[in-house]
């Protein structure tokens, strides 16, 4: 029989109608012959409170008791989805990822999945049975301690899954209906995407788009899981298709530019005058990687007389006040004069693996936007993307003319 990996998030589960509503999109995929597990959220608000009980009780807690708290949020929805499918005459069980086991490192709090044992889901399988899986979890294979994949780690246990039980599929449920060109809330005119590739999705989500974890996508991409994005708030009886997430391979025709994706959690620093010799930038970079600080649109100006250097980065706000005090730490040692830095900025990037094959796609990007009025503070290139930094405020009015730009509003 074919598998069948279904994924739900917190709006999905908020409740016990829409656990309900969940149970009878279960329900319609083992009446077309799925052999079906399905993961798992907290119900929404559910993982803050208990963050928020953890924080009370100290905030220098013990990372392995924190997520002993928050990973409970799961076993209680699980519990929930499974004792509604037994409602409905489905054989159902509720599974938590240590009963897999799902195995992870031990950094509590975002761990990373090292190995999945499918067979005693495939075990169930054989006996007519639904799995119903707690996400978010998994269990330290030496110390045997529960840990947690961090935010959104439940669509990275999903992936994993089912690549572990060879599904044919993945459908991630959240509360849209699948991937758009850009937030529809900014673009009206935004469409969705009948299928993404996924080193496409990889882009979006890293730059913005919050309907994937980044880490569920790599796993989907190595393990060349075909993955679904679809809506649990579709009538069950009448599901709409969603988006698939595949290989390039598998989308016949490409768009030079597929998607539009923002980020404002970003902070721009500039250090001025940096003495411009060789190692310096180790001395500036290396100790923000020691403190798991990722860094990102670098750019370095060089002075006239060539002995100094002006050099600008991003990183996420909330490293912002300390990647300032790690670089202040090691002022005299890196040599710069002055430290600038802001909040009031946001990320614009355009994805595309069409990017590929046509020349010239940033620069008419570059130039819409200044006949905007719009300046641009950084930029950043790869293969399939560029991304420019620009003042916050601008945010809409520039999503919005590259959406056009690349002829991505609806027909």
């Amino acid at each position: 029989m074919p598998r069948l990996v279904m994924k739900f998030g917190g709006t999905s589960v908020a409740n016990m109608d829409r656990i309900r509503n969940v149970a009878r999109h279960v329900k319609r995929e083992v009446d077309a012959g799925f052999e079906v597990a399905v993961v798992v959220s907290a119900m929404s608000g559910k993982t803050n409170e208990l963050i928020a009980f953890v924080e009370d009780a100290s905030k220098l807690h013990d990372k392995g008791e924190y997520d002993a708290v928050v990973a409970s949020g799961e076993q209680i929805t699980s519990g929930l989805l499974a004792i509604a499918l037994q409602e409905m005459s489905i054989p159902a069980r509720s599974w938590q990822g240590w009963q897999i086991p799902i195995e992870t490192s031990d950094a509590h709090g975002a761990a990373r999945i090292e190995s999945i044992r499918g067979d005693k889901i495939i075990a169930g399988f054989t006996a007519g049975q639904v799995a119903v899986v707690a996400g978010f979890q998994g269990i330290h294979s030496s110390t045997g301690r529960l840990t947690t994949l961090g935010r959104g780690g439940s669509d990275t246990s999903a992936v994993a899954i089912a690549a572990a039980i060879g599904a044919d599929r993945c459908d991630i449920y959240t509360d849209v209906d699948g991937v758009y060109t850009t937030d529809p809330r900014i673009v009206p005119q935004a469409r969705r995407l009948d299928r993404v590739a996924f080193e496409e999705m990889l882009e979006m989500a890293s730059l913005g788009a919050k309907v994937l974890q980044v880490r569920s996508v790599e796993v989907a991409m190595v393990h060349k899981v075909k993955t679904f994005v679809r809506s649990s708030l579709d009538d069950p009886d009448d599901p709409k298709p969603g988006t698939l997430i595949c290989d390039e391979e598998d989308i016949l025709e490409q768009q030079v530019v597929t998607g539009i994706a923002f980020s404002k959690d970003e902070a721009q620093i500039t250090l001025r005058r940096v003495a411009d010799k060789p190692g310096v930038a180790a001395l500036i970079f290396g100790p923000l990687a020691d403190a798991n600080i990722n860094v990102d649109m670098i750019i370095q100006v060089v002075s006239n007389d060539q002995k100094t250097t002006d050099l600008t980065f991003t990183v996420v706000t909330a490293d912002f006040e300390r990647a300032k005090a790690i670089l202040e730490k090691h002022k005299d040692g890196i040599a710069y004069e002055t430290l600038q830095g802001a909040t009031d900025v946001v990320k614009i990037s355009a994805i595309g693996i069409g990017m590929r094959s046509h020349a010239g796609i940033a620069a008419r990007a570059f130039k819409a936007l200044a006949d905007k009025g719009i300046n641009i503070r950084a930029i950043t290139t790869s293969e399939i993307k560029f991304s420019v930094l620009i003042d916050k405020d601008y945010t809409e009015l520039a999503v919005r003319t590259l959406h056009s730009l690349y002829g991505l509003d609806k027909a």
